[in-house]
């Protein structure tokens, strides 16, 4: 099937690089989102607004459309699978209802005989005492959440009695591990053994939120090759189409642990926009739509900062960037703390 007018499901800052890619492609994208100041309309080629319940809106949606992705994973698993009816949905939705889970997600990955943190399933306040082994940890809801949302880290049982948490949610305890780094590998997934993969790339959080990325991370050749093929074992397993993105922990042992996998293109991923000829998003379009495979050439070193909240201003105010620099506003309307407004590329020799 000849794919020119591709479905994206979400406007934030992900739909719309997916848009840019596109459009270097000759593909038009339709957005859909539950956001009406979603700034992806400003670079799709029409953008619907609808809640994602609502049949009438999404059916007019799919109508224009060859083919649907999604830019985040928080859409309900129903409207997902609805649409497959009609028109395919790449990745498929059954992959989505997986990663929303996080005792599901875990449960997938130790089955495959890759490492993850410890983890046990909490239903209730009082589970929490008898499981002292499993702290200090992090305290997380089964789904939702993402940037720190839904996450509580623990010390002792007693902070419980200080934080503010709906336990009528299902939760999942995760044990903490002595952390030397975090590290994430992007592969794009053409069919069965046909993938691209960009090398590793080194993330810095700050207050749960992604602040910055690197290439080459600073890891050896073993947690190199490891992380690679965890991934690729992972996008196999899950027959995924597309790019999609696994991030791990790395100890102070240097023992590797798998922390979740997101099923999309990816913000540590920005920056292969400017140090690859192919970006993960110009890949993600090319799997999706059935296009050709590119053969991946790293082109430069980079680092890329997250702009967080007001500290887009004074980017938006200064015209003058080195040429190794590369500036992204992401035009949303409203400056929010600890949301992202845009980043910043340097490549580097």
């Amino acid at each position: 099937m000849s794919v020119n007018k591709l479905g994206i499901i979400g406007g934030g800052q992900l739909g719309s690089m997916l848009s840019t890619a596109a459009k270097k492609l000759d593909i038009e994208t339709i957005i859909y989102c539950n956001d009406k100041n979603a700034p992806a309309q400003n670079f799709c080629d029409e953008f619907l607004f609808g809640e994602y319940d609502n049949k009438e809106k999404l059916v007019e949606f799919v109508k224009k459309t060859n083919i649907i992705t999604y830019e985040f994973e928080n859409i309900p698993f129903e409207t997902l699978n609805e649409i497959n009816k009609i028109k395919p949905v790449l990745p498929k939705p059954s992959i989505n209802r997986l990663i929303q889970h996080r005792l599901a997600e875990k449960d997938f990955i130790n089955k495959l005989n890759i490492r993850t943190t410890r983890y046990v399933s909490i239903e209730k306040k009082s589970d929490i005492n008898t499981l002292d082994d499993f702290l200090p940890g992090i305290l997380k809801t089964t789904t939702m959440g993402y940037d720190g949302k839904g996450q509580f880290p623990i010390q002792k049982a007693e902070q419980l009695e200080t934080l503010n948490i709906d336990f009528s949610k299902g939760y999942i305890l995760e044990k903490l591990v002595k952390l030397k780094k975090e590290i994430s590998v992007i592969i794009t997934r053409f069919g069965n053994n046909n993938y691209q993969l960009y090398e590793p790339i080194e993330n810095t959080h700050e207050d749960q939120i992604l602040k910055f990325s690197q290439i080459p991370a600073q890891i050896n050749k073993d947690l190199f090759d490891q992380a690679n093929d965890w991934a690729k074992s992972i996008a196999e397993e899950l027959k995924y189409i597309g790019t999609l993105c696994v991030e791990f922990f790395i100890d102070r042992n240097d023992n590797l642990y798998v922390n979740e996998i997101a099923p999309r293109v990816h913000n540590s991923g920005h920056l292969t926009i400017n140090a690859y000829n192919v970006s993960q998003f110009e890949n993600h379009i090319r799997a999706v739509c059935a296009l050709e495979k590119i053969p991946l050439k790293k082109l430069s070193n980079a680092k890329m900062l997250n702009l967080i909240g007001n500290q887009i201003i004074p980017y938006r105010n200064n015209v003058s960037f080195k040429e190794n620099e590369f500036f992204f506003d992401y035009l949303k309307k409203e400056i929010k703390n600890k949301r992202k407004m845009g980043h910043i590329t340097t490549l580097i020799s």
